[in-house]
């Protein structure tokens, strides 16, 4: 599932590969370090950021499958990933990438993961990843896709879940207000039932170790500087937009706040990375 357009991605794909937490990138690679090959399947790819952010990871020979209920954000990923490659070669439906030494063949599929992900399970993947996923989905359907990849046995890499932190610089006294009302709006049906929000970090813990699976986490905020800029604009934007959709501030505090020049952000994010118990 991607809601959000194909400039949004680009716009944060660089903060999102600084903010990847080292320890858990660390602990993904040293699971996979003595395979040859690795299939794995993408939930809600959008424009193939996840991709290009865990290839490098992962043993020579990669078979990924990217999906998405975008058939836009699809191609766009189809694109980047072309441009981002060392070689490409399109065959059918079939991309086939060399980048780094590594050889990486790319499906696509359009997909509503409310109800399709069962059967996109039905491959032999041996990791199941998303980026920037899990907090607009909703628990019940967290709780479905744990029991799904624990009966095959599949490792699970979730990058980049919003967990609920949010400064902005300069602090302002509605600031607290703006993020509670945000709040709300996100844990609303994003697409995938009523979605987690902040919760989304812990329910996923959770759930892998009711499993069996060890459990490891790893922060991944973002922390937005001044030549961040575009990209504090854009959050305050959407901020506010979110804000002003579900109510519960008023029309003058609202504005006042739009108003402020920011010249930082911390957007808190958790990584997570669970493995089936020995």
């Amino acid at each position: 599932m991607s809601e959000f357009s194909s400039e949004w991605l680009d716009l944060r794909e660089p903060a999102d590969a600084r903010a990847r937490s080292a320890e858990i990138a660390n602990a993904v690679a040293a699971r996979f370090a003595l395979r040859d090959e690795l299939h794995i399947l993408d939930l809600a790819s959008g424009t193939g950021a996840n991709l290009r952010a865990t290839a490098s990871l992962l043993p020579k020979k990669q078979v990924w499958k990217l999906v998405d209920h975008d058939a836009d954000a699809l191609d766009a990923a189809r694109k980047r990933l072309i441009g981002w490659a060392d070689a490409s070669e399109i065959d059918n439906e079939t991309l086939r990438l060399e980048k780094d030494g590594r050889d990486l063949t790319v499906t696509f599929s359009i997909a509503d993961l409310a109800s399709e992900t069962n059967r996109l399970l039905d491959a032999p993947w041996q990791l199941v990843t998303a980026s920037a996923f899990f907090d607009l989905a909703s628990q019940d359907y967290i709780r479905a896709l744990s029991k799904a990849v624990a009966a095959r046995k599949a490792a699970f890499y979730a990058a980049l879940t919003y967990n609920g932190m949010r400064q902005w610089v300069p602090h302002r006294p509605a600031d607290n207000q703006m993020t509670a009302a945000f709040h709300r709006h996100q844990m609303r049906d994003k697409g995938v039932g009523v979605a987690a929000g902040p919760m989304a970090v812990a329910h996923i813990a959770d759930q892998f170790r009711l499993h069996g699976y060890t459990v490891l986490e790893g922060d991944s905020a973002w922390r937005l500087e001044r030549s961040d800029r575009m990209l504090i604009e854009e959050l305050v934007r959407g901020h506010a937009v979110a804000v002003s959709e579900i109510g519960g501030v008023d029309d003058k505090t609202l504005l006042d706040w739009v108003k402020v020049p920011r010249t930082g952000a911390f957007v808190g994010h958790t990584d997570t990375f669970a493995v089936p118990g020995s």
